[in-house]
């Protein structure tokens, strides 16, 4: 209590010493700072980091907004993002860009946030609620299509023959969710000599958990595998070492979302066999834009898709498939 209570006075005094006190109507164009509080899933991934790095570069680029970032230090805190959700509502931040680690659990503190005056942008993992009546706008890589382009990835490596596992990452995490049952469902529709083996395990929310979840499934399944999806890095990477514990790495095909350093070397030793790469770092940029714009009185879309592409071995030294793989966050994040 007393330190949520200490939060919530830090940031109203950081509120005050920029632009005073708030009321719930749109400021005008110009007149004062606005204060943006982004808060990701989690801030110890790569890929949270090109998202910071993507709203430090809109800070940088629109007049007169002040980026306050803040989240949980795990993917699978729900009780910290709520707390941090509703202690900047409560502080009557200018607005919040927003990736929900929970797509229910997260519903309520932005319904009260935007109930209380306080506009919210979606960005990265979607939410059960209503774009442009609970949140502003929602600006993500469509999941579904990056399931796809990764099962066609694998698919192309097996021939179009064997059997696979999708290894799934946590429960109420709708952006992998998303990847998983685009994943899977392409490989119905498209590879019906592929077998998937197992689509309903969960590996969780770090690389240890997710590593102790893929030597299970390699115990069960390693004999007879082919390939495996992972749909993000965590997942990926616990899954990569499971497999060189099992002297299955580059053998079994693996194919991933989001990229580390690495992932990027395994991909370049044969043993990664395709990454789906988000813009992180445009995803982080358009939120606070998009935010921005709306609380500036300027008309926004419900929907903003960021775009995906896939490297291979084949194509990763390409310039855009490179800077994709390499965010330049360091340009922005000092």
């Amino acid at each position: 209590m007393m330190r949520g209570t200490l939060f919530v006075f830090t940031v109203m005094i950081l509120c005050a010493s920029l632009h005073g006190c708030k009321d719930n109507s749109p400021p005008a164009a110009g007149n004062q700072l606005l204060t943006i509080a982004v808060i990701p899933k989690a801030t110890n991934h790569e890929f949270w980091k090109s998202i910071h790095a993507g709203a430090v570069k809109a800070e940088q680029d629109l007049d007169g907004i002040k980026i306050v970032w803040k989240g949980p230090a795990r993917e699978d805190d729900r009780e910290q993002q709520i707390n941090v959700v509703d202690n900047f509502a409560n502080a009557k931040v200018d607005g919040i860009v927003l990736a929900p680690l929970d797509d229910v659990a997260l519903v309520r503190p932005v319904r009260e946030a935007t109930a209380a005056g306080v506009p919210v942008v979606i960005m990265d993992s979607g939410l059960k609620a209503a774009a442009g009546e609970d949140y502003v706008s929602f600006v993500a890589t469509d999941n579904v299509a990056g399931g796809r382009k990764a099962a066609q990835c694998l698919g192309a490596v097996l021939g179009g023959k064997g059997k696979v596992l999708v290894m799934r990452y946590q429960v109420g995490s709708d952006s992998t969710t998303n990847r998983e049952d685009g994943f899977v469902g392409a490989m119905a529709s498209e590879f019906p000599e592929i077998e998937i083996v197992s689509s309903d395990q969960y590996g969780g929310a770090t690389t240890e958990s997710c590593h102790m979840k893929a030597e299970s499934l390699l115990t069960r399944f390693g004999g007879e595998l082919d390939g495996v999806f992972c749909a993000c890095e965590p997942a990926a990477f616990g899954m990569l070492l499971a497999l060189r514990d099992a002297g299955l790495a580059g053998r079994v095909k693996l194919v991933t979302f989001d990229p580390s350093e690495k992932l990027i070397e395994a991909m370049a030793a044969g043993e990664v066999h395709g990454i789906v790469l988000q813009d992180p770092l445009t995803m982080g940029y358009l939120a606070v834009k998009t935010l921005v714009s709306h609380i500036r009185g300027e008309s926004v879309a419900d929907r903003i898709d960021t775009g995906s592409e896939v490297a291979t071995p084949d194509n990763m030294t390409e310039p855009r498939i490179a800077e994709l793989l390499r965010p330049p966050i360091d340009k922005y994040l000092k």
